[in-house]
């Protein structure tokens, strides 16, 4: 007898799944950790190591809680993709009880309470990020300066011990560490230096040559190695296009509303695409499929809305990259916007 011929569709299957997406993200992100070694160092290695024990210790205890099945959860990669945009934001230096709360925060109070994977409204790692911002301000900007300017690289057992003893044997830490371009953005414009002065300090002929690599700082070329990732997540539809545009395309033209202004005040359109979290948020976080509006009029809103926020917080707000709070901001207001953008059902009439 011959098989049934099917009279509707589906007919094929995309084969995309969780785990093949979040695999595809963290490869797209690798080459941003390369870079982060080499400006930075080791210590965002020693912080994602110990973010993966968090992480396995708290998915399988929680999983066990939830009564769930462990192995199809834990192997699922989305809270690898979580804890892996958690450590990106944190200080490769920081304490590592620093990295070990904020994960367990991230995965507990932001995923597993709500349910798990899909029912979270709040994007998880930005969840942690913000407890920690809130909870650890000192910690948390204690950045260890790129060693192009220092002149000191950091090793693996030179971040192990800064990570588990707070210090390296024979070496300052007021030597090594300094405040992210952002941070020194900000205390430069509150002492009325203006952001000429506070962005292109003088600096000798060696100097100069040191603290840029073809042309960009450390911060700058992280930036951009993010966006090549993304740029290849777009290519390959892991992601779409209205959250990487919408978010940019709001924070370039403030950055340009506002420099035209007030040039002295607000950093031009490049330092603030190319700083901080920019490009990380754009192609990783605000990204997720989630926690992120999920019509594609909604997606441009709701990313542009935190291109909006980032820009506020960054220049009137109390922290120096706004992007954890802008991006849990429009989550809350995700609902809202998929109720006002849904698109018409096809054969609707005026």
């Amino acid at each position: 007898m011959n098989a049934p011929i099917p009279t509707s569709s589906p007919y094929t299957h995309n084969a995309q799944n969780v785990r093949k997406v979040m695999l595809q993200v963290q490869v797209a992100a690798f080459p941003a950790l390369i870079a982060y070694i080499y400006f930075f160092g080791f210590g965002i290695v020693i912080q994602w190591l110990l973010a993966v024990a968090t992480l396995i210790v708290v998915e399988y205890t929680m999983l066990k809680l939830r009564g769930r099945p462990v192995m199809p959860f834990l192997t699922d990669m989305s809270a690898l993709i979580t804890i892996t945009g958690l450590v990106f934001c944190i200080p490769p230096g920081a304490p590592w009880w620093l990295i070990i709360s904020g994960s367990a925060f991230a995965l507990i109070f932001g995923k597993h309470l709500y349910g798990g994977l899909g029912y979270n409204p709040f994007n998880p790692a930005m969840l942690g990020y913000a407890f920690l911002l809130i909870s650890f301000p000192i910690q948390m900007t204690m950045w260890v300066a790129p060693s192009e300017v220092t002149g000191y690289y950091m090793g693996f057992m030179d971040a192990a011990h800064l990570v588990f003893t707070g210090e390296i044997p024979g070496m300052s830490l007021d030597a090594i560490s300094g405040a992210t371009p952002l941070n020194e953005m900000r205390i430069g414009v509150s002492q009325g230096i203006s952001v000429v002065e506070t962005l292109n300090p003088i600096m000798s002929a060696e100097t100069q040559k040191s603290h840029y690599l073809f042309g960009f700082t450390s911060w700058e070329w992280i930036n951009l190695i993010f966006m090549l990732g993304g740029l290849w997540l777009l290519y390959i539809r892991a992601i779409r296009w209205q959250f990487p545009v919408g978010f940019l395309g709001s924070l370039a033209l403030m950055g340009f509303i506002f420099h035209s202004i007030d040039p002295a005040t607000y950093p031009p359109v490049d330092f603030v695409l190319l700083s901080g979290g920019t490009m990380l948020a754009a192609f990783f976080i605000i990204t997720d499929p989630v926690t992120a509006s999920t019509t594609p009029k909604g997606r441009f809103i709701y990313a542009a809305g935190i291109g909006i926020l980032v820009y506020v917080i960054r220049s009137w707000g109390a922290f120096p990259d706004g992007i954890a709070f802008a991006i849990i901001l429009m989550n809350i207001a995700v609902p809202l916007i998929d109720q006002y953008t849904q698109p018409r059902v096809f054969g609707h009439r005026r």
